[in-house]
């Protein structure tokens, strides 16, 4: 993460994202799958660790193996083909919403008040070594038992998270990056999925032109 000045000179926390290059390893179309999609695979895998069914697949497109291979239905008129190179100016530019997907950092085993933000018990009349207790869970006549999906201590973090509508700052075509405003999801160096917006969130900009 990093700090950026638009041109106005307001600052916003903002993260730079390498979104490239990206290798085109597999076409799929209507006639043969079912659906338009095309495949791609960032960086590079070491080849003592690619097993022989992948070397195969790869082999076909002739790019080599890399760290992360996604599946992307195929939008837009643009004709792709085996082994192209996409690289971040292709696909986006500045103003685009994105939907950033992630691995969230892990927290490890976490009590309530860190997981799910409880504010815990007082610290005086007569509480004795229950502060950051989660509480009654329940009665013994009625339900009789627990409800599914109560919120308790438990495993923190480690999951796929989405966070949408993030608005690309700048688009670094020479080094195949884009900033991206706030934060996203996982660890400095994870691997995350950017996409454009499902759900589209006009921006102040947009606002602004649309009451003019």
């Amino acid at each position: 993460m990093t700090e950026y000045a638009d041109e106005s000179g307001a600052v916003c926390a903002a993260t730079v994202v390498s979104l490239g290059p990206c290798h085109v390893t597999q076409l799929k179309t209507a006639a043969t799958d079912g659906y338009d999609a095309v495949q791609v695979t960032f960086g590079r895998k070491k080849h003592s660790r690619v097993r022989a069914p992948e070397r195969g697949h790869f082999a076909k497109s002739q790019t080599a193996p890399g760290v992360a291979t996604r599946e992307f239905r195929a939008a837009g008129g643009a004709e792709l083909k085996l082994g192209q190179t996409i690289g971040a100016g292709d696909v986006f530019k500045p103003g685009d919403m994105v939907d950033v997907a992630g691995v969230s950092k892990g927290r490890g085993y976490a009590g309530v008040i860190k997981r799910h933000h409880f504010g815990g018990f007082p610290g005086s009349h007569g509480t004795h070594e229950y502060f950051r207790h989660g509480g009654s869970i329940g009665n013994r006549s009625f339900p009789g038992r627990v409800f599914k999906g109560l919120r308790m201590a438990g495993q923190m973090g480690n999951e796929a998270v989405t966070v949408s509508n993030l608005q690309v700052l700048k688009v670094l075509p020479e080094d195949n990056a884009i900033v991206i405003s706030g934060a996203i999801p996982g660890a400095k160096g994870g691997i995350v999925i950017v996409r454009h917006a499902a759900k589209h969130r006009r921006t102040e900009a947009e606002r602004g032109a649309a009451n003019a």
